[in-house]
């Protein structure tokens, strides 16, 4: 599996300490692999035991939230936050509000988020965290309840200077809020201690929109690159219905494509004509609906229940719903459609098995550490627009994102072609987030 010995005994030293954690240990394997040529040409990352300190969380917190219902009885649930590695910048990265939270789940997204960060070329550190507690359901006031007695914990260990988190999934606009009202109550001060805020207090234009629109631009300046093409008249599928999917499917219709799929856990929408993105957000976003409701407004859509998008012919694949949805399987449903490009909206959304595949039979494989950047890059704009006391326009901040997701293309390439691996996308990306963390690290001593 590994080529290097040093890759090896630090993967082999993590399972054994954790077995259990697949999906931290899937993230590990994935990086450790990426970077062997890295390590084979610099020893001094073995001598400083660089992976060894990588791999160990910072710090990680867990505590218990307890709280009241609209019934009034006691409810109690974690509460988690995996501060990874602060080497280029205060740590950073969401908090996520859902039955599946555990902390293998955290690990691998906080130690996605270290590299993720450090390819926007912002000084940000990566984090992540957030509790068992689903809002699904919920009143505003249990939400309310809720999101204060977490942050009466969790303010001990964040700060604008030193751990921001942000939203994920199960934590929106609403629940950002009452967090961010629970910190400036405790604290007694006004600071940008969570992005994703409303506009009124310290929000940024285009965070809504930030991780799709990102993944379009990343996938435009990929397909600009590497194969003198573009978004138009191609057919683009997309998975999943949330903020990411449909600012994703906004934005490759605007470059030219035309979507035709979308869906949730329930199955998916195929539109041959092209997805109605207004139709989509009064579903999803003004009703909180199902994808199967879609049909009755669109009799050119069928509604496949609990089908996968990926059966469905593409030039472009962009999977924004969640982990490991792309299975080998699906890979070669794919790959036998012709799809020519898979870039990754959501959190490692493609299972290892299914990475070979698609990268073995020459597809454009874009690792959503690079092509869904997006969201943590305009984070990284509102922690600088609430340092300066200024908001920026939507041109402005819009500008901004596609200029850092056209670099992230650019440094995955130069990374890649460093160590002779030619335009490979999935390696260079993890190679250049890694080599910015490192060279932090061995910059700033042993700690």
């Amino acid at each position: 599996m590994f080529q290097t010995e040093y890759a090896q005994r630090v993967y082999e030293a993590t399972a054994a300490r954790a077995p259990w954690e697949t999906e931290y240990l899937q993230a590990v394997r994935e990086v450790l692999l990426s970077v062997e040529p890295v390590l084979a040409q610099n020893p001094d990352l073995e001598a400083n035991a660089i992976l060894e300190r990588m791999v160990e969380p910072d710090r990680q917190i867990k505590f218990r939230v307890a709280w009241t219902d609209d019934q009034g009885t006691i409810q109690v649930n974690r509460g988690y936050r995996f501060e990874f590695n602060s080497a280029i910048g205060p740590y950073k990265g969401g908090i996520r509000f859902h039955e599946s939270v555990n902390a293998s789940i955290l690990k691998f997204l906080g130690f996605e988020q270290v590299y993720k960060n450090a390819l926007t070329g912002l000084w940000m550190g990566g984090a992540k965290g957030g509790s068992d507690f689903d809002p699904h359901g919920k009143s505003d006031a249990e939400v309310m309840r809720f999101c204060q007695a977490f942050m009466s914990e969790l303010y001990r260990h964040i700060g604008p200077d030193t751990d921001v988190p942000a939203g994920d999934i199960g934590v929106g606009g609403r629940e950002v809020g009452y967090l961010f009202g629970q910190y400036r109550r405790l604290r007694n001060e006004f600071s940008g201690v969570l992005t994703g805020k409303g506009l009124e207090f310290g929000g940024s234009l285009v965070r809504t929109e930030a991780t799709g629109y990102g993944l379009g631009y990343y996938t435009q300046e990929v397909l600009r690159v590497l194969m003198n093409d573009s978004f138009q008249s191609k057919t683009v599928v997309v998975s999943g219905s949330g903020n990411v999917a449909i600012f994703a499917a906004e934005k490759a219709t605007q470059l030219g494509g035309k979507v035709v799929t979308m869906s949730d856990s329930s199955g998916y929408v195929h539109d041959p004509e092209g997805i109605d993105l207004d139709l989509v957000k009064q579903i999803k976003l003004e009703r909180r609906g199902r994808m199967s409701e879609y049909i009755a407004a669109r009799p050119s859509a069928t509604y496949v229940d609990g089908g996968k998008v990926w059966e469905v012919a593409c030039d472009i694949a962009l999977p924004c719903a969640t982990q490991n949805e792309i299975e080998i399987d699906d890979a070669q449903s794919l790959i036998k459609s012709g799809v020519k490009i898979v870039a990754e909206g959501a959190n490692m959304p493609t299972t290892p098995d299914a990475i070979d595949a698609l990268r073995a039979a020459g597809v454009l494989f874009c690792p959503g550490k690079a092509s869904n950047a997006g969201g943590v890059a305009v984070s990284g704009l509102e922690m600088a627009q609430d340092s300066q006391r200024v908001p920026w326009t939507f041109e402005q901040t819009d500008a901004k994102l596609q200029s850092i997701m056209t670099d992230i293309v650019a440094c995955s390439l130069a990374a890649a072609n460093k160590y002779g691996l030619g335009n490979d996308l999935f390696m260079g990306a993890n190679i250049a987030g890694f080599e910015r963390v490192a060279a932090a690290m061995l910059a700033q001593g042993v700690f």
